[in-house]
């Protein structure tokens, strides 16, 4: 990592916060009327999370939040980025509304207003549920309305209290993860229901834009979060330079251009032929409703050169850098590149830093302390490049650390651990590992920071 000096002065009403999810956090998956969900089903098929486990218990945040929202409160910062698991809300994806998971969510959004922390919601962080996906999975054009229903019975019950919204979380990772990869739930691995499920994720969240303005009202902020990654060529050479591109806009342009310029990129369209999606006359004025902010999550660098794996005809390089415990390249650059591109590309407007950490081996020592240097180095480094993104005019107002506790990583299981919080599963205990004091002692001296 580059060692430049790591002060810079943020705005006075620069958010500083922590980010969530509620399948990675919440457990009780079988209580008060919460339905499966698709990430349910896929964690109990053998082999698909990686210590077989599940979401079922993971930081048993459905009784803890109390707590929890006390730690948050601790760390001195002012917003709490989590999501509500629409398998709470509406077990059977649409229809009858589950009072109970409402009921959740008012009890955790007023204790965060009774310890003065604004609640940043997202509607979807994954966990669809999984009698929507029998009925209409995000391959299906009717989900859209779907999601659109589950949007409007969310915001009509919380919209008076919160105001800031995120509609879904990272796209990418539901299509292409999901759909392309089979590394996520549903496990598909079809290129074309990946990017029918692209288009159809993106309308999703165009449809229900409106609908959310609507119940919140004139308080109402609007984004959705997309996950970027920083393209690099292996080489100068042309066809490395050449691959870095097609990367780019497989990753990373497929979702900026609908959403902000009303077309779908039109290289990736030729390079993905007869996969591309079905498209409807509307849809791409609908998915690019204006909105008041973007979220981008980030977290590595990839390099790239020309390979022979079709259809994007690329290949991975292992530069001989730092990696984390994930085997994600190391690389601040690549945050304050990706804020200053899209700002200066895309100009969408407010930006907020929405993911933002790093996993590595963690152990609690003798003294009870998590000497997690690597973390804290990595925090550090990219906080820093979001100063130097703010001190250049590029209108980022929050930054939201990934993650607030070691949690339920996806089809990593328990075997990776991002959190700025130790979370000792046998026992649920929370303990604020050194990356955790060292975040809590920035946010409490902003608007200079210094390394």
């Amino acid at each position: 990592m580059s060692k430049r000096p790591l002060s810079f002065d943020f705005p006075a009403d620069f958010v500083w916060g922590a980010a969530t999810s509620s399948y990675q956090i919440e457990g009780a998956t079988d209580e008060d009327g919460r339905s499966p969900s698709i990430w349910d089903t896929f964690a109990a098929q053998p082999g698909k999370i990686s210590d077989g486990t599940s979401g079922a218990g993971a930081c048993d945040h459905y009784h803890r939040y109390p707590e929890d929202i006390a730690l948050i409160k601790s760390l001195g910062v002012e917003a709490y980025r989590f999501s509500i698991a629409w398998p709470r809300i509406l077990p059977q994806g649409t229809g009858p509304v589950n009072e109970a998971g409402l009921d959740f969510y008012e009890r955790l959004v007023d204790t965060m207003l009774e310890n003065g922390l604004e609640p940043y919601a997202t509607l979807y962080h994954w966990d669809m549920p999984q009698a929507q996906f029998d009925k209409a999975d995000w391959t299906k054009r009717a989900v859209v309305d779907a999601f659109a229903e589950y949007a409007d019975v969310v915001t009509r019950v919380l919209g008076d209290r919160v105001k800031r919204w995120m509609t879904i979380n990272e796209p990418w990772c539901v299509s292409f993860l999901g759909y392309g990869s089979g590394e996520h739930a549903p496990g598909y691995k079809d290129y074309k229901q990946y990017l029918q499920a692209s288009h159809n994720v993106l309308l999703a969240h165009g449809r229900a834009v409106p609908i959310i303005r609507e119940n919140v009202g004139r308080d109402a902020k609007v984004g959705i979060v997309l996950n970027q990654e920083w393209a690099a060529p292996a080489t100068d050479a042309p066809e490395d330079i050449a691959a870095a591109r097609r990367y780019d806009g497989f990753f990373n342009r497929w979702f900026l251009e609908p959403l902000y310029n009303g077309q779908y990129p039109d290289d990736m369209w030729e390079i993905f032929g007869e996969l591309v999606p079905k498209i409807d006359d509307g849809d791409l004025k609908e998915i690019s409703v204006p909105t008041d902010f973007l979220g981008v999550n980030y977290y590595s660098r990839s390099t790239i050169g020309h390979g022979d794996e079709s259809p994007l005809q690329l290949r991975w390089e292992k530069p001989d850098v730092e990696y984390t415990d994930m085997g994600w390249q190391v690389y601040p650059d690549g945050l304050y590149n990706t804020l200053s591109r899209i700002h200066r590309d895309y100009a969408p407007g407010d930006m907020y830093v929405t993911e933002n950490g790093a996993a590595y081996k963690d152990v609690v020592a003798e003294d009870g302390i998590v000497y997690d240097e690597g973390r804290t180095a990595y925090i550090q480094e990219h906080v820093a490049a979001v100063g130097r993104a703010v001190a250049d005019g590029v209108p980022v107002r929050g930054y939201f650390v990934w993650s607030l506790m070691d949690n339920f990583e996806w089809a990593q299981g328990y075997s990776k651990r991002f959190g700025i919080t130790h979370v000792d599963y046998e026992t649920q205990k929370r303990t604020l590992k050194q990356s955790g004091r060292w975040f809590s002692e920035v946010t409490r001296r902003t608007p200079v920071i210094s390394g």
